[in-house]
């Protein structure tokens, strides 16, 4: 790992002449204006072009062109025809292309499969600016456009697909998006490191289809190497099965673990080269076969067994090369990047974003835009590795920071440029706000570990957990000329918050506005184990530390806990036991998160399959909230004080033998189904995500 260069070392391109773009082009005016004849990368991507460090295609376009690469920009086109994606001329080297920010899909449809009526990634936020599955689309009309041109496909919707993996939208198991794309390459994960290769490569006059040994990418295969090393996945970890199966390794696309079904043809099992159960941890020239995928389609203990085997082959340290058939092609998954070192990460949040919207959109909104415009962020990866969230297998668990004096240098910059700075940094944080600086004490032991989570089913000792640096860091940054105040909005994680009491004191003293949001996601042990999240009494010191700090400042405020429903896990007295808990602590959820099958996560795969990647395969089953009634159930608890939920929380009570829940008394979670009731169940009070009803808790009892 110590022997890759950095990302800034490369001999630059020789249109470094003509660089940097006060914003990168969008219109062949734009080109012409700077001089260009044509651009070598165009970037295709499906949120409106901000010019701003956290939007993906921005730092990807920047960070090419300070290699010297002309890079222009077509955002949001109109994918009806190949028109579009023609308007900036052919590029020279390659269109790298991307559904943008959010996953396609999970932009489109709320997780009960309902369209959405906005986009945040578009101005005015205006729905239907870009395709269903927008990489698949984006690249055939790329193809159609100019067929010889390579096709790099990236972003968090081809970084979730780069396996084949259960599809919620369709209910079903999908390709990689590499095949269905028809690719040259997919880049995974954060991809500076990845994407910069290969331009380089590309502009020495390599073929796409050669560039086979970069780490970060997947690639399609005809065959394999006969001197790589195969290993069979079951050696590493062997599912238990009920009834018995073929074997997952044979070269077939009809086999399954129905002994029922017929068979064409006896399938010939693909020769294992090698397999030395003493020698797996050799990487070099060694590939794990998975399942194919016709097999995790048609057999979910595979798809389970497969899943699992992924994600422990996540580490960069001690990854393998991944193998999985699909179809007559073999999908070869390199393993992930090196993460960014504290230098590499400075250099790209140190690139000339103007920090704003590209000019042609004038003064219209884009809502994501004036959500984040005055945040920075701070660092990048989360080692939490919760089941349900997808920032570990795109960004990885190992933290990547920034130094405290790029930061500062951010801060700055914000107040002198930004032409709507109050005096107010938004946010300092990441995907989660107190992991900046956190690592394993002992670089090989990080290197050589497989573990899920550096935090559950308790926190790693190895792990450094001091936050004494970010309460420096946080000091300050609110001592800025002109910075008046400095909010943490990024996800808390509270269970190592506790570890550094002075750090709990700085953030409620100093950095939180009234309110202080953080995701228990549930009260209940079940639930909680299947999510990867700490129990209950986690929470329970944090808020105690909370209110402690607070009255310390003299402040009144709260905290405001987010709760999933309907998740992998989850029976329906958990949730009527979390209903009772937000009743006798005062909380009525005002909007509530039902459970998203996002692609690759962990949860996902209990969702489809019914049993525990977590464990062996086959070691437990995983009780399962599916259809709509029952995910609406779940939902349900959440909003137990919402009239339109009382019916059917009733018929659940009663079927659960609580009918004492019911009645119209405080103790009493829903009332009788009589007028009376009804009027007497109406509250007034101020509404907000998760809404305190201002009452002390003994006034719930």
């Amino acid at each position: 790992m110590s022997n890759t260069p950095n990302i800034f070392d490369y001999r630059k391109y020789w249109a470094e002449c003509l660089l940097p773009a006060p914003e990168l082009p969008m219109s062949r005016e734009e080109m012409d204006s700077l001089g260009w004849d044509s651009c070598d990368i165009i970037i295709v991507c499906g949120d409106a072009y901000v010019d701003h460090p956290s939007f993906g295609m921005a730092v990807i376009g920047r960070a090419l062109e300070a290699q010297g690469f002309r890079v222009g920009i077509i955002a949001q086109p109109d994918w009806q025809s190949p028109e579009d994606f023609m308007k900036l001329g052919k590029p020279n080297l390659f269109f790298g292309v991307s559904a943008g920010n959010m996953d396609s899909m999970i932009n489109h449809y709320t997780a009960d499969l309902k369209l959405r009526h906005d986009d945040a990634y578009t101005p005015e936020g205006v729905a239907g600016k870009r395709p269903d599955r927008a990489v698949l689309v984006y690249s055939q009309r790329c193809r159609e456009a100019y067929k010889d041109v390579p096709i790099i496909i990236g972003g968090i919707e081809a970084s979730l697909r780069r396996i084949a993996h259960y599809d919620y939208w369709s209910d079903k198991v999908r390709r990689s998006a590499i095949v269905d794309a028809k690719a040259d390459l997919l880049v995974y994960g954060n991809a500076e490191r990845g994407i910069i290769e290969i331009a380089h490569r590309l502009s020495r006059g390599e073929n796409a289809k050669d560039i086979q040994d970069i780490r970060g990418t997947v690639l399609v295969k005809q065959g394999l190497p006969s001197d790589w090393r195969a290993i069979d996945s079951t050696t590493l970890d062997t599912p238990k099965v009920i009834d018995p199966i073929i074997s997952p390794y044979t070269d077939t696309s009809s086999a399954s673990c129905d002994k029922k079904e017929e068979k064409a043809d006896e399938p010939q099992p693909i020769k294992l080269v090698g397999i030395d159960n003493h020698n797996l941890n050799q990487k070099d020239k060694t590939y794990i076969r998975l399942p194919s995928f016709q097999q995790v389609k048609k057999d979910k203990v595979l798809y389970a067994h497969a899943s699992r085997v992924f994600h422990l082959e996540t580490n960069p340290g001690n990854a393998r090369v991944l193998v999985q058939k699909q179809d007559k092609k073999e999908v070869w998954i390199n393993p992930p990047p090196i993460p960014l070192t504290t230098e590499e990460m400075d250099w790209v949040f140190e690139l000339p974003f103007t920090r704003l919207p590209h000019t042609s959109y004038g003064k219209v909104k884009i809502p994501a835009f004036d959500m984040i415009k005055h945040s920075v962020n701070i660092m990048r990866g989360c080692f939490g590795g919760c089941s349900f969230c997808s920032i570990t297998e795109h960004e990885g668990r190992i933290i990547q920071n920034r130094s405290e004096e790029s930061i500062i240098k951010e801060v700055e910059k914000i107040k002198s440029t930004s032409p709507s700075f109050t005096g107010i940094i938004s946010d300092l944080g990441g995907p989660t706000a107190n992991m900046w600086q956190m690592a394993c004490k002992d670089k090989p032991t990080e290197e050589s570990c497989r573990r899920l989570s550096c935090v559950h089913p308790n926190i790693c000792k190895n792990l450094i957990t001091d936050q004494k640096p970010l309460v420096n860091l946080y000091r300050k940054a609110r001592a800025v000329e002109g910075v008046k105040k400095v909010f943490i909005a990024s996800g808390l994680r509270y269970d190592l918050a506790v570890r550094t009491p002075e750090y709990v004191e700085e953030l409620v003293t100093h950095h939180v506005g009234g309110y202080l949001k953080i995701a228990p996601e549930h009260t209940e042990d079940d639930p909680l184990s299947k999510m990867m999240k700490p129990g209950i009494g986690t929470y329970d010191a944090f808020k105690k530390m909370f209110e402690k700090y607070s009255k310390s400042a003299g402040k009144e405020q709260y905290l405001i806990p987010y709760f999933i429903a309907a998740h992998p896990g989850t029976s329906n007295k958990d949730m009527m036991n979390l209903a009772l808990w937000l009743k006798r602590n005062g909380f009525r959820a005002d909007q509530v998160q039902t459970f998203y099958p996002s692609p690759m996560a962990n949860a996902t795969t209990m969702y489809h399959t019914e049993l525990n990647p977590l464990k062996k395969i086959g070691r437990e089953k995983v009780k399962t909230a599916r259809g709509l009634r029952q995910r609406r159930l779940h939902k349900a608890f959440l909003r137990y004080h919402d009239p339109k939920n009382w019916d059917l929380l009733r018929e659940t009570l009663v079927d659960l033998g609580r009918e004492d829940l019911i009645g119209n008394k405080k103790h009493h979670l829903i009332p009788f189904p009589t007028r009376k009731g009804f009027q007497k169940s109406q509250r007034k009070g101020r509404r907000f995500h998760t809404q305190h009803t201002g009452l002390p808790p003994r006034a719930h009892k």
